[in-house]
């Protein structure tokens, strides 16, 4: 049996008025800010980077 494993790790996003729950989240100052935080913990974590609306991204582990 082939269960799904994927996890969100983190939310990275401008937008502080629109975003809560359960994973961590870090807020970023501008869209530049946005993508390189998003990209270093891609890396440090091992996960994928998708992109919701417009200023917010989220960090997934597929497993």
């Amino acid at each position: 049996m082939n269960q799904n494993t994927d996890s969100i790790l983190a939310v990275v996003t401008v937008n502080k008025d629109k975003v809560s729950g359960g994973a961590p989240i870090f807020f970023a100052r501008n869209e530049d800010e946005l993508v390189s935080i998003s990209v270093n913990l891609s890396r440090i974590l091992d996960s994928t980077v998708h992109e919701l609306e417009g200023g917010t991204y989220i960090l997934v582990k597929h497993g």
